[in-house]
């Protein structure tokens, strides 16, 4: 405090800013203050005694409203010559710290505050719009810069000084709960000390501790990562200095992470050269990223966070600007890890124990901080699985985090004397500032007439932009302003189908969401309208074209649970308006061509998020990444997935019910197949693959059989295999005794996909199954059932016959038919072969993987996966598979949780961690076991 009255008397107060004589209004110069309301831990003032003794003694007056809640006593202002006054309309101008209520604005004044207007911050934009209404002229301390921007008057030292102590407190509480005594837990919150020196004090005896060698070995050595270089960040060091401490440059940290000292912390000073890097290559150029921070990209999440055991953040942000950390960093950065050197000690579940960030700007240059902390609730513990914080300390894992948006306000005695001191000189144009001076002829400096905000109930031509960024930010709902609002989201999916139940279930329970059921049928919206938040809409997705842009435009997100031949014409649709987009189908041709185009828009097109494809993905992708941080290699990869009827429920030819679409059932088996087995390509054309039969050795029990599914090789590079994974098969489960039916229907022509006269409905009389049986073996449709039996028994046996018989397929049976056999005989099928209100579906999926660990050991890992669907009203295992896995994964693109562009599969660790965590909650929970091999 010393140090603070010395430099204040060196001001020169015979200059002309500091006299009466100087004033260019009516009357005598009055300033007013006024009592700080916005909080009860508000307890600054933006001038102290001192500063009013020297107004006063000059010949200024200084108005003061009472309270008793400063840090300085009223008393103290009275006895330099303040006069207490409730009514502060004779003032000049009336200054404060913090805000002003609406209600309490006097019209027709000068006000001068921080303001939080000038990035049109939706929380004061009402007392903006009041103070342009009753022609207050309005000047923003934060905007008092010079000629090179800046700033000239703030609280940054005393704010990095209480965010730095609150943090080491909530360090302490932190690594106790995680089970690691550390002298931390002896700091108390910034608002506990009287002044600095007394927390100086209490930070030497915490750094005497850390010199003995008396912290955990366990956690290894804690590095503090300071972001920026200005009085924030300044005020954090200058405390971080009295603990035994080293700085270190940015290149030096992977070497100290691994080997540093624990008789002391270490200390990385990050400036914007160490990690914003041209997006074209190139060196930092401080003048471009100025004017065009958008030319630019951050290494700060890869290159310097991932070995910060703190996080200072005191940098200032704009939307224009790459983050520092972006919420799918931070799944990276908080991913759990297991160690455990010494037995009962565990280490840190991830390096990264706590943020402290300073700016206080949610959804900022730290993304996952949504929402400042408090000084009565200084704390939260962010979870980036769930994307959720929470006041529980015993969390696993997660990320301390401190942002208080008023951290000065905890050491007001001191912050408020030094806020006045810079103050001061300018305080003779503030009081020129006088409204009834003309802001044209205001005879103030430069530095103060650009802070003006507002004057004559217009924005000042500085701050004109605000007007627009209030527009743009009210225009664009769209998760591409990266703004976590208040407002409600928007989901449209597309199809009301089997799968779609659990996904509306999920949104029906999330909070500021409204999903829109888009469907050709109303009656099969409507069923998913269980809830306020959920409307439907009849579309024709294949013929309305204007009705689908306007529907996409109107909301942040499209899910599309159609047939996947639809997916390019929604997908393209949503590229060119700029929202992203989640299917469950796999990745085709027609959509991967249009990866470019979805990387230039910024959208992300999210595929194969459903079960097979999805879930098999998703753990797939757990189990290589957990092979690979052991130094292993995968050699081998077979999966088999299947949708099937519980057994009991097993009781028809193709001992399969329908669950999902039936004609994706069906043309699935017509597909090709690849595969690698022992390092050689198999290859099934078109139609064949269930002559190629795969003995399945797990779950005897049911009874299954498998067959190749698609292309499985090229999943080496989908899931970055390499060449060491000699076998890659991908296939999928069916009781015994489906494929015998089905080559039965395909060999009388009911699984082509040719349009027919025959099969169209609009063409000649109604017919039969037996009549269209029969015509598709060139038999008059009026041959006898026996006879047209026997002919089909020669081609597909006794055993295909009965069963097509049993199918019903020889009855004098009206058909609606659909154009072509496969379309009128999924139909068909979807009726006989659906599922009873009392019937329960079969979900099957096992991994089985080969490792090489290092030291020539060898593993196999299976992982299995099954589900019972919940019969009498509840959802099928399909459904619930699909749904859930679609409608996790939608939220997550939805909440900025995965941001990369382009067409994706669900298949990087920030995505398929935090969903197979998310579907635990509904049950959704494998099996993991490792034998020797």
């Amino acid at each position: 405090m010393r140090l603070l009255n010395n430099t204040f008397r060196n001001f020169d107060l015979s200059k002309r800013w500091h006299s009466a004589k100087s004033f260019v209004g009516r009357g005598t110069p009055t300033i007013g203050i006024r009592r700080e309301t916005v909080n009860a831990w508000e307890r600054r003032a933006p001038l102290a005694p001192l500063h009013v003794k020297r107004l006063t003694k000059s010949g200024i007056n200084v108005l003061i409203q009472p309270s008793n809640r400063r840090a300085y006593p009223i008393q103290d202002y009275i006895a330099a010559g303040a006069i207490v006054r409730e009514d502060l309309s004779e003032a000049s101008v009336i200054m404060s710290v913090k805000s002003v209520p609406i209600d309490q604005l006097i019209p027709n004044k000068t006000y001068a505050f921080f303001s939080h207007t000038i990035k049109a911050q939706q929380d004061n934009m009402a007392m903006l719009d009041t103070i342009l209404q009753r022609n207050i002229r309005l000047i923003d301390y934060e905007k008092i810069v010079d000629d090179k921007g800046k700033r000239m008057v703030m609280f940054g030292k005393w704010a990095g000084n209480a965010g730095f102590i609150d943090i080491l407190h909530g360090i302490g509480l932190r690594l106790l709960a995680l089970g690691h005594h550390t002298p931390f837990l002896h700091m108390g919150l910034a608002h506990n000390y009287n002044d600095s020196h007394m927390a100086i004090n209490a930070l030497r005896d915490i750094g005497y501790e850390i010199a003995l060698g008396r912290m955990p070995r366990s956690l290894g050595p804690l590095i503090f990562v300071f972001t920026g270089s200005g009085n924030v960040s300044q005020g954090a060091q200058e405390l971080f200095e009295h603990l035994p401490h080293e700085y270190v440059d940015v290149a030096t940290l992977p070497k100290v992470a691994k080997k540093g000292a624990l008789n002391k912390v270490y200390g990385c000073v990050v400036t914007r050269k160490d990690h914003f890097v041209p997006k074209n290559g190139g060196p930092f150029n401080k003048q471009e990223f100025e004017q065009y921070p958008d030319r630019y990209t951050s290494k700060f999440a890869t290159e310097i966070a991932p070995y910060a055991s703190v996080i200072i953040n005191g940098v200032y942000w704009d939307a224009q600007s790459p983050r520092l950390i972006t919420i799918p960093d931070a799944k990276n950065l908080l991913t759990p890890v297991q160690r455990y050197d010494t037995p009962g000690c565990p280490t840190l579940p991830h390096r990264l124990v706590a943020l402290c960030d300073i700016s206080a700007d949610p959804g900022g240059s730290v993304e996952f901080m949504r929402e400042c902390t408090t000084i009565d609730k200084p704390f939260t513990i962010y979870d980036a699985d769930f994307n959720t914080s929470s006041d529980s300390f015993d969390a696993e894992s997660g990320c301390l985090v401190c942002s208080i948006d008023n951290m000065p306000a905890q050491m007001p005695i001191e912050a408020t004397e030094q806020f006045g001191n810079l103050l001061y000189p300018w305080l003779m144009d503030l009081i020129n500032c006088s409204n009834d001076q003309s802001f044209d002829r205001l005879q103030v400096r430069d530095e103060i007439k650009r802070a003006i905000i507002t004057d004559q109930g217009k924005l000042t031509p500085n701050f004109e932009y605000i007007q627009q960024l209030r527009a743009d930010k009210a225009a664009s709902s769209t998760h591409k302003s990266r703004v976590m609002g208040t407002s409600d989201k928007k989901v449209l999916l597309l199809g009301a189908g089997m799968v779609s139940g659990p996904f509306a279930d999920f949104y029906s329970k999330q909070e500021n969401v409204h999903l829109t059921v888009a469907t050709e049928s109303e009656r099969d919206g409507q069923k998913l309208c269980k809830s306020p938040n959920i409307s439907s809409v009849v579309v024709d997705v294949a013929r309305e074209n204007h009705t689908m842009e306007k529907l996409i435009r109107e909301h942040d997100i499209v899910v599309s649970l159609l047939p996947f031949n639809f997916h390019p014409l929604i997908a393209k649709m949503c590229i060119s308006n700029q929202r992203d987009m989640v299917t469950s189908s796999y990745v085709s041709p027609e959509l991967e061509a249009l990866d470019k185009a979805a990387k230039e828009a910024d959208v992300t097109i999210m595929n194969e998020a459903g079960l097979d494809p999805g879930i098999d993905h998703m753990l797939a992708m757990e189990c290589f990444d957990q092979i690979k941080d052991h130094g292993g290699r995968v050699t081998s990869f077979v999966s088999f997935c299947g949708g099937l009827p519980a057994p009991e429920w097993s009781d028809n030819p193709l001992r399969y019910k329908f669950s999902w679409s039936p004609k994706g059932v069906l043309t699935a088996l017509m597909n090709p197949a690849k595969y690698l087995k022992n390092g050689k390509i198999v290859e099934i054309p078109s139609g064949s693959v269930v002559d190629n039969l795969i003995d399945i050795d797990f779950m005897p029990g049911l009874n299954m059989i498998g067959f190749p599914n698609r292309d499985s090789t090229k999943y080496a590079d989908v899931y970055g295999l390499g060449n060491d994974c000699s076998t890659i098969l991908r296939g999928t489960l069916r009781y015994k005794g489906f494929v015998e039916t089905v080559k039965a229907l395909h060999s009388v022509g009911l699984l082509s996909t040719s349009p027919s006269d025959a099969f169209t409905s609009n063409i000649g009389p109604d017919l039969t199954w037996k009549e269209l049986v029969a015509i598709s073996q060139n038999q008059k449709p009026d041959i006898f059932t026996d006879s047209l039996k026997s002919l089909v028994e020669q081609k597909v046996g006794a055993n295909g016959a009965n069963a097509l018989e049993e199918l019903g397929l020889f009855l004098d049976k009206t058909v609606d038919r659909h154009g072509t056999p496969i379309d009128t005989l999924a139909q068909y099928l979807a009726k006989i072969l659906a599922f009873k209100e009392n019937e329960s579906d079969l979900v099957v999926l096992n991994h089985d993987i080969g490792a090489q660990l290092p030291g020539g050991l060898a593993e196999k890992h299976r992982i299995s996966l099954v589900q019972y669907g919940h019969p009498n009203g509840g959802f099928s295992a399909m459904a619930r598979t699909v749904g859930y896995t679609t409608a996790i994964v939608s939220q997550m693109v939805l909440n900025n949780e995965i941001q990369r562009a382009g067409i994706q599969r669900p298949i990087l660790k920030e995505v398929y961690r935090p969903a197979l965590k998310r579907l635990r909650d509904f049950g959704i929970i494998p099996t993991h076991t490792v034998t020797p091999m």
